[in-house]
């Protein structure tokens, strides 16, 4: 079996298993299916070498001069398990729509800042990570009343792809695929102007060709420019979002104040200044609930070329 026949056959078992579990999660009684998800995690966790060994790096750069082997180890299981719950719980509402709307509120004072920022009329750019059960807050702002949509990587796979986007879709939630680029720009600058949401993770390394090099946790790390590009050419502000697990299966979303862009001598310094900005909110939240975090993701990949390429081993803690 050659090489593409293998991705194909992977694909394909994927899809089959999404779909029985999709069929699963719609017939199951809830309390079942939190039940069967501690069963997966127990195993899951026994099997994930290889994202343990990206979790061990991730964590070690980022706190290996300020936490035990022990804490770094507690951080990660935490972060595991946060996200097993989260994958199911998310797919379980999704078939349920109803408990969308129980499963997630915004914290005191929250909403009203969201709210002053889109009331000045040229939409609101949302800038957020892969952090808490974010998709689940994405789905309770369309089901809430707001014209909602997310910049989301499309899957490699076209047809359960074209599946999440419809489901999305019913759940009041656009997709604006992150490529083709021009069709990108383009449907998020139409949003701005309609004067709606954009929501934009910026926490997943890129390289120089597509962002900057910023400061994260005391190491540069390749970020996305696309928030303060679309606020230079609409004038939209930049919103933080944030989602935490508040208590059991409740998540509390937790909005900062909106900021606009401060332009600097140059656009490249415009860039990398506001990207930093961004940033560094970005890591104040995980510093502040770490387990929250998806420590998996190589966020420190990239690396700018007036740097050596080697980076910290973390130690084999997990």
């Amino acid at each position: 079996m050659n090489s593409d026949a293998i991705k194909r056959f992977k694909r394909a078992l994927a899809r089959y298993v999404y779909y029985f579990f999709m069929w699963y999660l719609r017939w199951a009684p809830y309390w079942l299916v939190r039940a069967m998800t501690s069963l997966f995690i127990f195993i899951g966790y026994r099997v994930i070498w290889k994202l343990k060994a990206h979790a061990r790096e991730s964590l070690s750069i980022a706190f290996g001069k300020e936490k035990s082997p022990q804490e770094i180890n507690a951080i990660f299981k935490q972060c595991f398990e946060n996200f097993g719950r989260g994958a199911l719980e998310l797919g379980y509402f999704c078939v349920h729509p109803a408990m969308i709307k129980e499963k997630a509120f915004f914290a005191p004072g929250s909403q009203e800042l969201l709210d002053k920022a889109l009331a000045e009329g040229k939409g609101v750019i949302c800038v957020t990570a892969h952090y808490g059960n974010f998709p689940l807050m994405l789905l309770y702002f369309g089901q809430v009343g707001y014209s909602t949509n997310a910049i989301i990587r499309p899957s490699r796979d076209e047809i359960i792809e074209k599946d999440f986007q419809e489901l999305r879709s019913r759940l009041g939630l656009h997709t604006i695929h992150s490529y083709p680029r021009e069709a990108c720009v383009k449907e998020s600058i139409r949003v701005l102007r309609n004067n709606e949401l954009l929501i934009i993770p910026v926490d997943q390394n890129t390289g120089s060709k597509s962002g900057v090099y910023v400061d994260f946790f005391g190491q540069k790390a390749g970020t996305p420019t696309g928030p303060v590009v679309f606020a230079l050419r609409t004038g939209a502000p930049i919103l933080p979002i944030f989602t935490v697990k508040d208590y059991d299966d409740v998540s509390r979303i937790m909005i900062e104040p909106h900021f606009h862009i401060e332009k600097k001598e140059t656009d490249a310094e415009t860039l990398q200044y506001n990207t930093q900005r961004i940033t560094t909110i970005i890591e104040k939240y995980i510093r502040a609930y770490p387990h929250e975090w998806g420590w998996m993701h190589k966020r420190w990949k990239s690396r700018p070329k007036t740097e050596a390429t080697a980076m910290p081993q973390g130690n084999d803690v997990i």
